[in-house]
C-alpha cells in the first residue's frame, strides 16, 4: 500500500462487509459520504461541492445504503445523481463525463447478497487513493455536526434515465469502427447483477444473436449459481445452444471470463494474452508491456516473454494493477480471476470493455473462440483458502512459518508459492504452481494444514 497507517474500515476495494451489520450499515453510510465530502471540499478549498454519482448493483441492501449515502451528501450541500443499477465501470465512466466530484459504486462484486460495499472513484474516474481514504478515515472520528453547512446551502438530489444508455455507446467505442457481431451466437451470463439489463442490449444492438442468463435479479440472487465465479449454468447453456461462446460477468461486472464453444473456460491470463498480442502487433500495447497481479500463471509469463512482452507484476487487487500502470505508463494490465483493465478506454477493470476487445478480435479471424483464446498452457496452479477468525494470526505462527520455508525449499526453482490474506475476506489464500501437480497439490494441502491447525 501507498500509506505505511493501518485503515480501519477500508480494505483493497473499498469498505465491505454484512449489510445492516457494522460497518455495513445506513449510518456508516451516512458518515462515509459526509465525510467525503468534508476530504474533497477541504482539498478543493471551496465552500460547496458540486456532485456526486451513486450507482449500486442489484442487493436488496443497496437501497438501504443508496438513499443513506445520498442523505450524506446532500446534508453537505452536495447534488446527488442516482443511476440505478449499472456496473462499476459505468459509474466510473459517468463520474467523469458527468463531471462530478466523486462517484459510488455501492456493490459487493463477487460476494453473496448479504454482503455490500461502498467503492470511492475520484473527479477522474480512479479509485481513490488510500490516503484519501485514510483522510476519510480520519474524518468519520470528527463531530460531522460541526460540518454541516447553512440550511440555504443543503443540496438536492434526482435520478439520471439514460446512464445504462450512456454506457452502452461508451462501450460501443471500444469495436472497430463500423465493425458489428453479426454472425455470432452468445450466450451472456450477467449473474443476476448490476448488468442483467445492459449486456444483453449491447450485444443486441451489435447485431449478435444473444441468449442471456443472469439475468432476473431479485435483491437475494446476485452471483447465487450465475456469473464469473461460478460457470455451470453458462457452460451447460453454451453447449446447449451450440453458441460460438458464452461471456461471464460478476455482480458488479467489472470482470470477464469467457466459455469457448467447447464449455471450455478462458481466465483472465488468457483473455490479457490474447488482448496484449494483438495490442503488440498493432503497435499499441504501450512498452510492450502489461501489468499482472502475482496470482497471475507462470505459463502466462512464459509465453508473454516469447512473445517479446514483459510482465510486470502488482499485489493483488485491481486498484494495485492501475496504480502500476500509471507509475509505468502502462496501458494494459488485469487479473487472473478477470478483471481487465485498458487505460485507452476506461479506468478500472470492465468486464464489457474487455469483451467488445475480444469478441472483435474473434470474428476478425474468422476462426472459433477455443482456437482464438487458448493461446498458452497453464502451468499447474493449486489455489486453496483457510478462513481464520479474525482475532487470530495464524501466519506468525512458528509452526506455520516452518511450514512455508519447507515449502518453499521443496519448490526451490521449479516453480512458485505464494501466502497472502484476502483483502475482502477472512481468507488466508494458498497458491502454488510449478510442473509436478501432484508435489505442489502436497505442498499447498500440508500448508493449508498447518495453518488450521494455528487458526484453531
Amino acid at each position: 500500500m501507498s500509506s505505511g497507517n493501518k485503515r480501519k474500515y477500508f480494505g483493497t476495494d473499498g469498505i465491505r462487509g454484512t449489510a445492516n451489520t457494522p460497518p455495513m450499515t445506513a449510518d456508516m453510510a451516512l458518515r462515509v459520504a459526509m465525510a467525503t465530502a468534508y476530504v474533497l471540499r477541504t482539498k478543493r478549498r471551496e465552500a460547496v461541492m458540486n456532485r456526486a454519482v451513486i450507482g449500486k448493483d442489484t442487493r436488496l441492501s443497496g437501497y438501504m445504503l443508496e438513499q443513506a449515502m445520498a442523505s450524506g451528501f446532500v446534508a453537505m450541500g452536495m447534488e446527488v445523481i442516482f443511476t440505478g443499477p449499472v456496473p462499476t465501470p459505468a459509474v466510473a465512466m459517468l463520474t467523469r463525463s458527468l463531471r462530478a466530484d466523486v462517484g459510488v459504486m455501492i456493490s459487493a462484486s463477487h460476494n453473496p447478497y448479504e454482503d455490500n460495499g461502498i467503492k470511492l472513484f475520484g473527479a477522474d474516474g480512479y479509485k481513490l487513493s488510500d490516503s484519501l481514504e485514510l483522510e476519510i478515515e480520519a474524518a468519520l472520528d470528527m463531530d460531522q455536526n460541526e460540518l454541516l453547512p447553512a440550511p440555504d446551502m443543503i443540496g438536492k438530489a434526482y435520478r439520471i434515465d439514460d446512464a445504462g444508455g450512456r454506457y452502452i455507446e461508451f462501450l460501443k467505442g471500444g469495436m472497430p469502427k463500423g465493425e458489428s457481431l453479426t454472425g455470432l451466437k452468445i450466450v451472456v451470463d450477467s449473474a443476476n447483477g448490476a448488468a442483467y439489463k445492459i449486456a444483453p442490449q449491447l450485444l443486441w444492438e451489435l447485431e449478435a444473436e444473444v441468449i442471456s442468463i443472469g439475468d432476473r435479479p431479485n435483491g437475494r440472487n446476485i452471483n447465487d449459481g450465475y456469473g464469473a465465479t461460478d460457470i455451470a449454468a453458462l457452460q451447460a447453456k453454451v453447449l446447449e445452444e451450440k453458441a460460438d461462446l458464452g461471456l461471464a460477468l460478476d455482480g458488479d461486472a467489472d470482470r470477464l471470463i469467457i466459455v469457448d464453444e467447447k464449455g471450455q473456460k478462458i481466465d483472465g491470463d488468457q483473455i490479457m494474452a490474447l488482448l496484449a498480442v494483438s495490442m503488440k502487433e498493432r503497435g499499441t500495447l504501450a512498452k510492450n508491456t502489461i501489468v499482472a497481479t502475482v496470482m497471475s500463471n507462470l505459463g502466462f509469463e512464459k509465453f508473454l516473454q516469447g512473445r517479446g512482452i514483459t510482465l510486470e507484476r502488482a499485489q493483488v487487487g485491481d486498484r494495485y494493477v492501475v496504480e502500476k500502470m500509471q507509475s509505468g505508463g502502462f496501458n494494459l494490465g488485469g487479473e487472473q480471476s478477470g478483471h481487465v483493465v485498458m487505460s485507452d478506454f476506461g479506468t478500472t477493470g470492465d468486464g464489457l470493455m474487455a469483451a467488445m476487445q475480444v469478441l472483435a478480435i474473434i470474428r476478425k479471424s474468422g476462426k472459433k473462440t477455443s482456437e482464438v483464446c487458448n493461446l498458452f498452457n497453464p502451468m499447474p496452479q493449486i489455489l486453496k483458502n483457510v478462513r481464520y477468525a479474525k482475532e487470530s494470526k495464524p501466519l506468525d505462527d512458528a509452526a506455520v512459518k516452518s511450514a512455508i520455508a519447507d515449502a518453499e525449499g521443496k519448490l526451490a526453482n521449479d516453480g512458485r508459492l505464494l501466502i497472502r490474506k484476502s483483502g475482502t475476506e477472512p481468507l488466508i489464500r494458498v497458491m502454488a504452481e510449478g510442473d509436478d501437480e501432484k508435489k505442489i497439490n502436497k505442498i499447498v494441502g500440508d500448508l493449508c494444514a498447518a495453518i488450521e491447525k494455528a487458526a484453531g
